[in-house]
């Protein structure tokens, strides 16, 4: 333990419980780092800092303005920001043709143009020519941004543009002391897939394509964040495939996964 002692880190969308970003809060706290955690849920925000010490601010990434108030929030809270993840994400499936340019707005002001907004902002407190001290930025990102997955365009694609934004911080940033990386899960056992998880047979459709052979779970991704986030990493502009081999393989079809469907359901 203590992998990050002394450091400061903000994380952005932690306002569902359990959730992924709340995981990694809570790994981040265990290995030493003062955390400030955040999203648009106050009631959720402040019940988990209170519950582990974490202090909180709401913020609405698709704000440029409350962005922005986050990071100077977080500066005057922390003293500095040494780590800054933006675990948001929507998760819309919706067919090709019925993706409607209202979707796709609102895919791009959370997936892409906030993410853009949020490093902006980060970088400002953090490069070394504007008084910050260096850091790491960790953008949780998805295996869809490089394989394929039946109707889910529109979140694939915001996905893998700002994977390379990522890049484009890291070589820009790498001489202020900043590190880029995206972390990239394939389907996870979290409460946005709980849901589903009650399927029967679903995701037995999509285990196939893991070679480690579990789908993954949020304590998998805080574990490889908290590396990205030491001083242990010597890595910047890489997108950390963290999904038990999933990309060396696919996801399944829609026809594969209605098929196992059918099959656990006696349909």
């Amino acid at each position: 333990m203590g992998r990050l002692a002394g450091k400061t880190a903000v994380l952005l969308g932690a306002s569902s419980p359990d959730n992924m970003g709340q995981h990694i809060a809570r790994r981040f706290v265990a290995e030493g780092a003062r955390v400030l955690v955040s999203g648009r849920k106050d009631g959720v925000l402040s019940a988990f800092a209170k519950e582990t010490g974490c202090d909180w601010a709401v913020c609405d990434l698709t704000s440029e303005a409350s962005v922005n108030a986050l990071a100077q929030t977080a500066a005057d809270k922390l003293g500095a920001i040494d780590i800054a993840v933006n675990a948001t994400g929507w998760g819309l499936l919706k067919p090709f043709l019925s993706t409607t340019r209202a979707d796709l707005e609102a895919m791009t002001a959370l997936q892409f143009i906030g993410p853009h907004q949020f490093f902006q902002a980060m970088i400002r407190k953090m490069a070394r020519s504007l008084g910050g001290r260096g850091g790491s930025i960790i953008q949780i990102s998805s295996a869809t941004a490089v394989i394929m997955l039946n109707d889910h365009a529109a979140y694939m694609g915001t996905k893998a543009g700002t994977d390379h934004v990522i890049r484009c911080v890291a070589n820009e940033f790498g001489s202020e002391g900043i590190r880029a990386n995206s972390i990239s899960p394939g389907l996870t056992d979290t409460p946005m897939t709980a849901e589903a998880k009650q399927v029967p047979g679903l995701f037995d459709a999509f285990l196939a394509g893991y070679p480690l052979g579990r789908i993954g779970t949020s304590d998998d991704i805080a574990a490889a964040a908290v590396w990205l986030a030491s001083d242990e990493c010597f890595m910047t502009g890489e997108n950390l495939q963290v999904n038990g081999g999933l990309t060396l393989r696919r996801n399944p079809s829609s026809g594969e996964i209605q098929a196992a469907v059918a099959k656990a359901t006696g349909a």
